[in-house]
């Protein structure tokens, strides 16, 4: 799906306190004709740059894989690190200096095939060794559904994959070593992530994008229903201590709030209107001590601009304290990536 800047910029707004300070700890990087879905969408340093400096005072960033810039050689459960090594060598051109204060990519999130049970061990020993001081954790994505209208992460999962005892023995690994998993599925998969925060209690789980409210094929229409099973889903797995949530990542196409057929964009009132139940529910079930909004970018851009979406985020978040403000938009992410900000 083809991003439109031109659409986007039909709507420019005030930006809403722009000095608050806000770490985007959830957005990508590609440049590959080999994934249909990204291909002609050039999103690298320049054109991150480019929306993080629109307006809100966007101090660092954490990178989400994607699956690209994989090393085209070498073993096979070897191959996603060329992505954390293709991010890191970005980060250092950010941490020059030379591009301005902020501090892209200043975490690293990469894949490791958690089905290759311990041996997925090799992998993150090996992202570790390929960015010693930036990487994290990693995000092995579970979003699969029956439909076929609704289209399967990239890491190709299998039904019930978060309790297959292979891929728990490769998620055995994480904790040692101290890293963390983001948990990306769908709506109606959350007690499966909830089943696994459970079984991993001292391995910190992010929960991405309200774990996926899915809002087209045999979803479509059925907002209200799924919305009342969600909050219920979603509570139980803000029980787990060891998981934190970041809020955004529900402007894609696969939400079905359907901006990007409209003639011009939504603004920030548009969306808080649409989606603002979604943020206060998951910020009452987890405190803002646990939450952290995330841009998806540039995955929700296709929905909406930076500069409105933070604005949007900042509209939610005024029903809260300064402290639990900051928290939101800087301090959970700070603490949970380990950034030393």
């Amino acid at each position: 799906m083809a991003l439109d800047q031109a659409w986007l910029d039909q709507v420019t707004e005030p930006i809403i306190e722009p000095e608050r300070r806000i770490i985007d700890p959830h957005h990508h990087l590609w440049d590959t004709p080999k994934v249909k879905a990204l291909a002609g969408n050039r999103y690298l340093l320049d054109e991150l740059l480019a929306d993080t400096g629109s307006g809100h005072n966007i101090v660092a960033t954490v990178f989400v894989e994607c699956g690209v810039f994989y090393r085209a050689d070498g073993p096979a459960h070897l191959k996603p690190v060329g992505e954390t090594e293709f991010v890191n060598g970005v980060a250092a051109m950010s941490a020059s200096g030379d591009y301005g204060p902020i501090r892209a990519c200043a975490g690293i999130v990469s894949m490791a095939d958690l089905n290759l049970g311990a041996k997925a061990g090799e992998t993150l020993d090996a992202h570790r060794e390929a960015a010693p001081a930036r990487f994290r954790g990693i995000r092995h994505a579970g979003g699969f559904d029956e439909s076929p209208e609704v289209r399967n992460s990239h890491t190709e999962p299998f039904p019930g994959m978060f309790a297959d005892p292979t891929f728990r023995e490769g998620f055995a690994e994480l904790g040692p070593r101290g890293m963390s998993f983001e948990a990306w599925a769908y709506h109606h998969q959350l007690p499966e992530v909830t089943a696994l925060a459970r079984a991993f209690p001292d391995t910190t789980i992010i929960a991405d994008h309200f774990i996926g409210p899915v809002g087209i094929g045999p979803y479509a229409g059925k907002r209200d229903e799924i919305f009342e099973q969600w909050k219920r889903d979603f509570a139980d797995l803000a029980a787990c201590p060891n998981v934190v949530a970041k809020l955004g990542g529900i402007n894609m196409a696969i939400n079905g709030f359907e901006w990007h057929k409209r003639d011009t964009p939504p603004t920030a009132r548009d969306l808080v209107a649409a989606t603002g139940d979604w943020y206060a529910h998951a910020i009452d079930c987890f405190g803002p001590d646990r939450c952290m909004f995330e841009s998806n970018f540039p995955v929700d851009k296709v929905s909406v601009s930076y500069p409105v979406l933070w604005n949007a985020f900042k509209l939610i978040a005024s029903a809260y304290s300064e402290a639990e403000r900051d928290a939101l938009f800087f301090g959970t992410a700070n603490r949970v990536y380990r950034l030393g900000l």
